[in-house]
């Protein structure tokens, strides 16, 4: 992308054949006019600018490169002034010994020798035509350092992006593995059900979730699949509401968005917690927006509440951090409470 984008910006062969040749008629035209001698007119423009073109591509192709850039600012001075003086003195000759011997009519007088007043205007002219071909060259290299710095910027987005949704935690595959082991070696009826939910969630986060948005119903069913998975391994103390309202049909969000709140409810909620527990899950669709809730019970152990914060933001804070990358500030709604030893999250978020 990014060295795509350096060719984007490439001024190519017809382009600069195209710039001197309009140049050349330009002036051709004008300086005829001003002596009534078209023809006088074409022999100069036709010598003088090949010598503008070599001043103009010495500076951008070579002096700017090796003295501008690397901040050797004196000698590039010198040799842009020592270079235009040069062109001057060869314009001269040619002029006299080319074309006339009554040289810079357009001056106060014509002369036939090399003289200070001509010089200064001649030069004067030369940096003229320098200095609008480079800032042609200046404007085109600055659109290109934008793109590429836009670009990289996306890609490190991208990469960003991708890096967060891989932080799904791994061990609730792990523990997923285990309960198919322990559910293989007593050969239970429930084993290819379990494998059939797990395989379908993993092609899901493995496959379905590269692009930057994903359907609220593929999102949807994908949190069905988890919460089968974890109502499997945790067997009759879990119970689970999920309710969902509205037209959830033709809406889109970023993937996977909505299951980092749902395994830091089982981590925290379901985990660390004995006996039978409530998780209580709400999607409500109004207009462009996704009204989700979710809460669990704090973890019993005082020391888990105490830490409950700290330990739940690594998940939190990557939501966070997701929904700054992929949403306008305006898009979305996040918050949090506990309210009696319940913990709930709160995401208005637009989906449309």
């Amino acid at each position: 992308m990014i060295l795509n984008s350096s060719r984007l910006y490439r001024i190519q062969l017809q382009y600069h054949i195209i710039f001197w040749l309009t140049y050349f008629i330009f002036n051709t035209f004008r300086w005829g006019s001003y002596f009534n001698d078209y023809g006088y007119s074409f022999k100069t423009n036709l010598l003088g600018f090949p010598i503008h073109m070599a001043l103009c591509y010495l500076n951008i192709l070579v002096l700017m490169p090796n003295l501008v850039y690397k901040k050797k600012y004196l000698q590039y001075v010198i040799s842009i002034l020592c270079a235009i003086f040069i062109m001057v003195v060869l314009k001269f000759n040619l002029t006299y010994l080319l074309i006339t011997h009554e040289v810079w009519p357009e001056g106060p007088e014509t002369i036939d020798k090399l003289t200070l007043n001509y010089t200064i205007d001649m030069m004067m002219g030369e940096l003229y035509v320098m200095t609008f071909v480079t800032a042609i060259k200046i404007t085109f290299d600055f659109l290109k350092e934008q793109k590429r710095v836009t670009d990289l910027e996306k890609s490190q987005l991208e990469t960003e992006l991708l890096f967060l949704k891989s932080q799904i935690s791994p061990h609730f595959f792990f523990n997923t593995l285990n309960n198919i082991y322990s559910l293989s070696v007593e050969k239970s009826n429930k084993t290819p059900k379990i494998v059939l939910k797990l395989s379908e969630l993993m092609r899901y986060m493995l496959y379905d979730t590269k692009s930057t948005r994903q359907s609220l119903e593929n999102e949807i069913l994908c949190i069905q699949n988890y919460l089968d998975l974890e109502r499997i391994r945790n067997d009759d103390r879990l119970e689970v509401n999920m309710e969902i309202s509205g037209d959830i049909h033709d809406k889109e969000i970023s993937p996977i968005i909505l299951l980092t709140f749902l395994e830091n409810a089982f981590k925290h909620g379901v985990n660390k917690n004995t006996g039978k527990v409530l998780i209580d899950i709400k999607f409500k669709v109004k207009g462009d927006f996704l009204h989700f809730t979710i809460s669990n019970p704090m973890p019993e152990i005082t020391q888990h509440k105490d830490n409950f914060n700290k330990s739940s933001g690594i998940g939190l804070e990557n939501v966070k951090k997701r929904l700054e990358l992929g949403y306008n500030k305006n898009d979305y709604k996040l918050s949090f409470k506990n309210k009696k030893d319940i913990f709930v999250v709160k995401l208005v978020i637009k989906v449309s």
